[in-house]
Order: C-alpha cells, then structure tokens, then sequence
C-alpha cells in the first residue's frame, strides 16, 4: 500500500524539541517538519547523533532567525569514560588507547579542568561538520584521510564535576558558540593523562530558551493521532520568543511601512545594535539596525514587505 504523499503547508513559529538518541538533526527536523506539514523548516545546530535534549526547530519565516539561535549560548550534561579514547571523541568512534586510570581526587579533576574554562584554543574533533575545501570533516575521516582538524577560538562559561562513579564523571558545561563538547572531554581526559571520550550529551537549553518545555517526537507523533494537528500547532513558539534577547523598538505605521519598502525610518534614541522591530499592532516585523536615532532593515519577516507594500499601493490611489 502506497504511502500518502505529505501536503505541506505555510506555517511559522517555533518548537522546542527533545531530540532523541541516533537521529541526527537533520533527520529529527524532518520527520518533525512533517508531523507538522510545514513548508520550510530548519534547525539551529546540530546535535551529535548519541546526543539528545534542546534542538530548536524553526519553521517558515522562524528560519530568517536561526542563525542567531545558532550562535547563542549553550548548556549541557555528560558523562565522560575515562581510560579510553575514540577516533570521534564519543562512544560511537572507534576505539583507539586505552590506559590505565590514575588515582584521582576532587581537587585533581578540578585542576585539569580549570585550564579548560573561559576564553580557549579548541581541537575540533575530526568527525565532526567543519568544512575544509568545501566538504565536512567526517567525509574525510571516513575515507580513512588524514585530516588536521582545525583549531578555533571559543568560551567556556561554565565545565564542571557534578558526580564521580569510578571511572566515570558527570559534567556541567556552559559554552559559547562553536565549542564541542567531545573536544573538552577528550582534553580533560589528556590532562588527567588516562585519556577520555563521551558517553552520554544532553543538551539542557539555548539562550534565550533557558526553561524549556520540550517535546519529543513520540508525544508529537502521539498527540496528533489522538487530538489532531491543532493540538500540536499549539506547541509551536510565536518568531518573538526566540528574540527576547535583542531590544525592542516600537515603530508607527509610517516607519513600518517605510522598513517594509526596505526604506530606513526614524526611531527613539538609543545604544547603537541590532533590535526588534515591532509595529503598531503588537506584532514583529523583523530585526533592524540601529544607529542613534535611525533604524535600518536588516531581516525582515515576510509580513513586514507584504505591509508595506500594500500600504505603498493604498498611498498611490
């Protein structure tokens, strides 16, 4: 029996979803995007496949703000195995050494890991999806190439011991964009002199998703059988809740129909930066740019260019 082709749809806003173990995120996102029939859909960054927890799906025009979710601060739980390294830092690499695990106490982990903390120089691991010459590092690697993983610069705010269970340690991280996980622990286990690699990952938020009410595709896939896609639609985040972090400026029908020509308007002054528009109906018309006492369109929503144009069209009757 042949399968019904998904009808997708328009649809906008934002789900908090609980990513489960072995999908990647590409995958999570789509079987997610067709629970929801949405027309477009992306995530705001990838999640290993052993990892589970927050993954952000943006859909329709949610997806102009990705990026931005993209490069916002990250908190995560591990489990790092001490005495065995992998060729992808994690339990589903290979393994490569193992070594025998000194005796180790509180104040000895904790100095291996205060180096790792603040402003560092990171080793991404060689699985993972920085591109050199145009191609993800784990096409190469499972090519059996050689590859110099690439070092980068990131921020550690937080890389802490919560438990210790032999040889296995439980890990807070709070980290900026770019930092991989994998990487601190294989450095925390080279600095321990055993070596190390990731057991368990979860993702715990997102700025500016520091509470989330997440949903797993289960209870999706659940919840529309038995309630409907209503139901579901209404887990969804209005594009607002993913730009709490920026401020807010309130524009009058002549700036927005302005910004919606791509036209910049006149605003209160303030610190110069990016901020959220919102025209006079309460509703977001995208991010802006503003310097002093001028506002710029920077990424407008699909509903901000229909306004202003059609207020464009009345003006000219």
């Amino acid at each position: 029996m042949t399968k019904a082709k998904t009808r997708f749809r328009p649809l906008d806003g934002i789900l908090l979803l609980d990513k489960p173990q072995g999908l990647s995120s590409n995958q999570a996102l789509q079987q997610a995007r067709h629970l929801f029939r949405a027309e477009k859909g992306g995530h705001t960054g990838s999640l290993d496949p052993l990892a589970t927890g927050l993954l952000p799906l943006c859909f329709g025009e949610a997806t102009k703000i990705a990026g931005l979710l993209l490069g916002s601060a990250k908190a995560y739980e591990t489990t790092a195995v001490l005495g065995l390294t992998t060729d992808s830092d994690d339990a589903d690499g290979a393994p490569l050494l193992e070594r025998p695990v000194p005796a180790l106490d509180d104040a000895a982990i904790e100095a291996a890991l205060a180096p790792l903390r603040g402003p560092i120089r990171q080793r991404a691991p060689i699985y993972s999806a920085l591109k050199q010459g145009g191609e993800p590092l784990y096409a190469k690697a499972r090519r059996g190439e050689a590859i110099e993983a690439p070092e980068r610069d990131v921020v550690v705010h937080r890389f802490e011991l919560i438990e210790r269970d032999g040889a296995r340690l439980r890990l807070h991280v709070e980290c900026g964009s770019g930092t991989y996980v994998r990487s601190l622990v294989r450095d925390l286990g080279e600095a321990l002199g055993c070596g190390a690699h990731v057991a368990t990952l979860r993702r715990l938020w997102v700025d500016p998703f520091r509470a989330p009410r997440m949903v797993t595709l289960d209870a999706l896939r659940a919840m529309r059988e038995s309630d409907g896609e209503a139901a579901i639609e209404d887990l969804l985040l209005p594009i607002e809740a993913g730009l709490s972090q920026f401020p807010r400026v309130d524009v009058d029908a002549t700036a927005a129909r302005r910004l919606g020509q791509g036209q910049g308007a006149d605003c209160a002054p303030a610190a110069d930066g990016l901020v959220a528009i919102f025209g006079p109906e309460g509703r977001c018309l995208g991010l802006g740019q503003r310097t002093g006492s001028r506002l710029a369109p920077q990424r407008l929503f699909r509903w901000a260019a229909q306004s202003g144009a059609e207020q464009a069209a009345s003006s000219a009757i």
